[in-house]
């Protein structure tokens, strides 16, 4: 065989391995480029259920102030009535 032929095999060998480890970067890019979508995808999960827990928070919250009060205003009316039947 001529050095020619060899060496023209020996590039076409080294072409088809240089475009295998490209699509193998290609792949491995493309999976993390998915699972930095993914992360920033999940991070906002988080900063939104965390913005609706602490107004679920603030709701539970004035519920049971609002429901402290009425217990508190049900209470003296109660007394009123006694004292006043007395």
């Amino acid at each position: 065989m001529s050095a020619a032929v060899v060496a023209a095999r020996r590039a076409r060998q080294w072409a088809v391995s240089a475009a295998r480890e490209a699509d193998r970067l290609i792949e491995e890019a493309r999976k993390e480029a998915k699972s930095e979508d993914r992360r920033r995808r999940m991070k906002q999960t988080l900063a939104k259920t965390g913005r609706v827990l602490r107004a679920a928070g603030r709701a539970a919250l004035i519920a049971a102030v609002a429901t402290g009060i009425a217990a508190v205003q049900a209470e003296r009316s109660r007394r009123k009535l006694k004292s006043g039947r007395g």
